[in-house]
């Protein structure tokens, strides 16, 4: 495997990341870019595909310039993507609109038909109907954009997207379809019932095949462009599991949380037992024989961002170290991270941010600190989901942005009262295991030898003292949400979102 590479790539919310890897999984260059999220409207987010495969180029070339050798090897391409997003292509594979996106709440109405026309749905789909899932995006669109909706003939998740454009195949995974709604997880195959509840027929839906297994092979002119082997395989995930490969949570019971745009408590399971009536999620891994529960937040380091901005403070590593260096224990404000809306576990896509108990004597660190503890709060809340469907970890790995910051993992691990171990790279997660299914896909090798967990860079133990002071901050946040829940939901002017 010495001369090997493969390329993983991860169609990101915020960003397109690249990561190149060679036989032995050392990581040889990354790059990423920035992608624009568009909300034409209170509660819509949206993404123009093309801003995708234009990123795509761009963290291609510049991997290219780093590691021209090791680049012109890659024998592999993983795709790790956003899920539940909706593209729609018409008959000459052209877009019909912008993107319909996971943390896009609309869609509500078209839940309850779902729920109507297939009542065993959620046993099914393994998890209730929601707004941001893709199945009821398309009941929207058939409903306020009937021209579009008589139009299409290929409905896409998003890096699915791109494998079109890299291969011309018009496939998905088992872990990307299963976020669609439309997937019969225990069967691994599409659900018909729920396909036609959604006004759509089977043709217009990828085929599917097993993450870890060939999903077509790149096009010679494609890989001209490239600068790569013509027909070189590319495989690929749903984000949230492919972030599980990247640090080897693939056995039953592994656990960890992910801090990114949004937020995922996840555990890895060998069977397929769905525990829809707790909100979470259970879904088929990428990789064969595998499935997963995870509790799925809209919200988690995005709220740190975007308090960031509000107070004009850049650089927010720098800011947390000065939280760090004021910090005396469990703030007086709370917050509500619920910028655009939650799922787990509320489903409530009118959900709202909110910074309560304000006095004149607070000032940007206090309000910076609420961000950080209201999201650790809602880690806490899925984690009580996870032990309501009688599933436990002891220890959890972290990965995602906000796993660099050392001190909110320590208000994590302390909130939870698990260890929480911190990997090598673990920011990288996606990206990583991307890269490891290309490998897969290419060599035929079992999970067991390639998916192995990286060297752990530091262990974060839970602070006893702190843990039982956060508790009542957690009852507090909890009551908060359940006095303001009707208030959500009350259109802002009389006018509905």
């Amino acid at each position: 495997m010495n001369g090997a590479a493969y390329l993983g790539i991860d169609i990101g919310t915020s960003a397109v990341k690249a990561l190149l890897v060679d036989g032995n999984q050392r990581v040889l260059a990354d790059a990423e870019r920035p992608v624009t999220t568009h909300r034409p409207a209170p509660g819509w987010s949206e993404q123009n595909p093309e801003d995708w495969w234009a990123a795509l180029l761009a963290v291609a070339a510049d991997i290219r310039g780093h590691a021209p050798k090791a680049f012109a090897a890659v024998d592999g391409i993983g795709l790790s993507g956003q899920m539940h997003g909706a593209v729609l292509l018409d008959g000459r594979d052209r877009i019909l609109r912008p993107a319909i996106l996971w943390n896009d709440g609309r869609a509500e109405a078209e839940c309850a038909v779902l729920a109507e026309r297939v009542p065993d749905l959620a046993q099914r789909a393994g998890v209730i109907a929601m707004p941001g899932f893709t199945a009821p995006k398309l009941l929207w669109v058939a409903h306020h954009e009937p021209e579009v909706f008589t139009r299409i003939r290929r409905v896409m998740l998003p890096k699915d997207y791109v494998r079109l454009r890299l291969t011309g195949e018009f496939l998905t995974d088992m872990s990307d379809a299963a976020g669609s709604l439309w997937l019969d997880e225990a069967e691994r195959d599409w659900s018909t019932p729920i396909v036609a509840a959604s006004g759509l027929e089977l043709g217009q839906l990828p085929g599917l095949v097993e993450g870890s297994a060939p999903g077509g092979r790149l096009r010679k002119d494609i890989a001209e462009d490239l600068g790569l082997k013509a027909g070189i395989v590319v495989a690929g995930g749903g984000d949230s599991a492919v972030g599980a490969v990247g640090i080897g949570a693939i056995d039953d019971g592994d656990g960890f949380i992910s801090l990114g745009t949004s937020g995922q408590y996840f555990v890895t399971c060998d069977a397929y037992r769905p525990k829809p009536e707790t909100l979470l999620h259970t879904y088929c891994m990428p990789l064969p024989g595998r499935w997963y529960q995870m509790a799925a937040m809209l919200n988690s380091a995005s709220a740190l961002g975007w308090a960031a901005r509000l107070v004009h403070e850049p650089d927010i590593g720098a800011l947390i170290d000065r939280v760090e260096a004021a910090y005396e224990g469990p703030g007086d404000i709370l917050f509500l991270p619920y910028l655009t809306g939650e799922r787990t576990p509320h489903n409530d896509p009118h959900a709202r941010g909110v910074f309560s108990n304000l006095r004149a004597g607070h000032g940007t660190l206090d309000l910076i600190q609420a961000v950080l503890e209201g999201v650790a709060f809602i880690y806490a809340d899925s984690q009580d989901a996870m032990l309501s469907a009688g599933t436990s970890v002891d220890r959890l790995a972290a990965i995602g942005g906000g796993a660099r910051s050392r001190f909110w993992m320590r208000i994590l691990a302390s909130v939870l009262g698990r260890p929480i171990h911190l990997y090598a790279h673990g920011e990288r997660g996606h990206a990583f295991g991307a890269a490891r299914l290309a490998r897969l896909a290419a060599t035929g090798e079992a999970p067991a030898i390639v998916c192995a967990k990286p060297a752990i860079d530091h262990i974060i133990e839970p602070d006893p003292t702190l843990h039982d002071a956060y508790q009542h901050s957690i009852q507090r946040f909890r009551r908060l949400y359940r006095i303001l829940k009707e208030e959500f939901s009350v259109p802002p002017n009389g006018h509905p979102e």
